[in-house]
């Protein structure tokens, strides 16, 4: 038996056992997981292109962002410390006009992939304008992704004119249907940005196209009360009489929701990104995922854009969701640990609809895995791997990274990326911002 890549020697963290006694093996071939089992288990005749030593070490899926805006790598700690519309309307609106290009996005959606792929994650869902390059960006650096084209209904960098912003994203669907890596989305911003018929003609062109369709809901209590006094209803009931809400919607935030708007969600279908480092630090507010796990959505877990949070370690997400909800909730038995890790892996993958692929470890599923290093004083003892993961480990653990069976980091070095080009070209535009600002 062949394979490209034999992991040996490792705790191997799959649904059957996902708190691992013994030391295991995993085999790929040809982008997929072709053999797991223990090391008495290996078949003596497998032959690898590459063995990996794990010992000490806990291999497990790689985590999945389910929200962010990947660009904005360019503007970490430009606007800090301020209120979403102030922090959105008077420095992210404005920055974006000027700065934002072709060039920007490709090279900042970059240093977002090395972020990423360097802190454990393996798949992200992006939404930003110039996606095309975002998306270039990613499938050079090994990143699977969701890519979503951004769509507002005022001039957006790459799209002068609004009434071009559907037609533009219909031809970004079109160049990355069917590529391996990256899958095409669409992403209406809001329904403070778009209009009620630019919404409905986004989610119509998804449907047909058969992708995610993104759009930001109830982020914000002066969002809620926007939708309230221009449509009598909740953001969330808005999106529902516009008929856009089904399974193949992902509502982001979903800060401001009541009973009603859950019971909405969770009978259309559609499921959410939540970002609670994003949303504690714009003062957004806290999510009810709660609820909304106890009704059965699917929710997944988002850094958001590095404006906004500033960093995109989904470990650091991974554990403020499980603390958040608690002390939210005064209750200490909430989200626990093994649930909010799921929803960073295979709750990720449902809210993409890419549950049949990733999201675990098991034969026949496309080989995106991290290797995370134990053999560190703050992972030390480890008595259940997922209150390890949760509370303890962070990015930095992260030692190896495979996704598609391609090794895109290999103890603790980036493979794909030219890391100090990357960060050349960013800083050389981040020197550009600093002078106008």
């Amino acid at each position: 038996m062949n394979c490209d890549i034999l992991i040996t020697n490792g705790l191997v963290k799959t649904s059957e056992k996902p708190n691992p006694g013994h030391s295991s093996f995993v085999a790929i071939r040809d982008g997929l997981i072709i053999l797991i089992g223990t090391m008495a288990e290996l078949p003596a005749q497998i032959k690898a292109m590459k063995t990996i030593d794990a010992w000490g070490c806990l291999v497990m899926p790689g985590l999945i962002n389910t929200h962010n805006h990947s660009a904005m790598t360019l503007f970490r700690g430009l606007a800090d410390d301020l209120p979403l519309m102030i922090w959105l309307q008077e420095h992210i609106f404005p920055a974006e006009a000027k700065f934002v290009s072709r060039e920007m996005v490709y090279w900042c959606s970059k240093l977002a992939a090395a972020e990423m792929i360097g802190s454990g994650t393996t798949t992200v869902a992006d939404g930003y304008f110039f996606e095309e390059e975002a998306a270039r960006a990613f499938k050079e650096s090994g990143l699977r992704a969701v890519a979503a084209q951004g769509i507002i209904d005022f001039p957006a960098p790459g799209v002068p004119d609004p009434a071009d912003n559907i037609k533009h994203a219909a031809r970004f669907i079109d160049r990355w249907q069917d590529d391996k890596l990256v899958t095409p989305g669409v992403f209406c911003h809001s329904a403070y940005t778009c209009s009620g018929q630019t919404i409905k003609k986004g989610k119509e062109l998804a449907r047909r196209a058969g992708c995610r369709f993104f759009i930001h809901v109830a982020e914000t209590r002066d969002e809620a009360a926007q939708s309230l006094k221009q449509h009598q209803v909740s953001p969330v009931r808005y999106l529902d009489q516009l008929g856009v809400l089904d399974e193949g919607t992902v509502c982001v935030h979903c800060v401001w929701l009541d009973d009603d708007d859950i019971e909405i969600i969770r009978d259309s279908g559609a499921s959410v990104a939540s970002c609670p480092k994003s949303n504690m630090k714009l003062a957004a507010g806290i999510a009810p995922v709660d609820k909304l796990l106890k009704a059965d959505i699917p929710v997944g877990l988002g850094t958001d854009g590095c404006a906004s949070n500033n960093n995109l370690d989904m470990f650091g997400e991974i554990s403020t969701a499980a603390k958040l909800h608690k002390v939210n909730r005064l209750d200490p038995t909430l989200l626990p640990a093994g649930r909010v890790l799921a929803m960073a892996t295979s709750g990720g993958a449902a809210v993409l609809g890419l549950q049949e692929t990733v999201g675990e470890l098991a034969v026949g599923k496309l080989a995106d895995i991290i290797i995370v290093d134990l053999q560190k004083p703050h992972l030390t003892p480890m008595y259940n791997v997922d209150s390890m993961l949760a509370y303890a480990a962070s990015g930095s653990d992260v030692k190896t990274s495979i996704i598609n069976g391609r090794l895109v980091m290999d103890n603790y070095r980036l493979q794909t990326i030219d890391l100090a080009e990357v960060i050349a070209r960013v800083n050389s535009l981040a020197h550009q911002v600093r002078k106008a600002t």
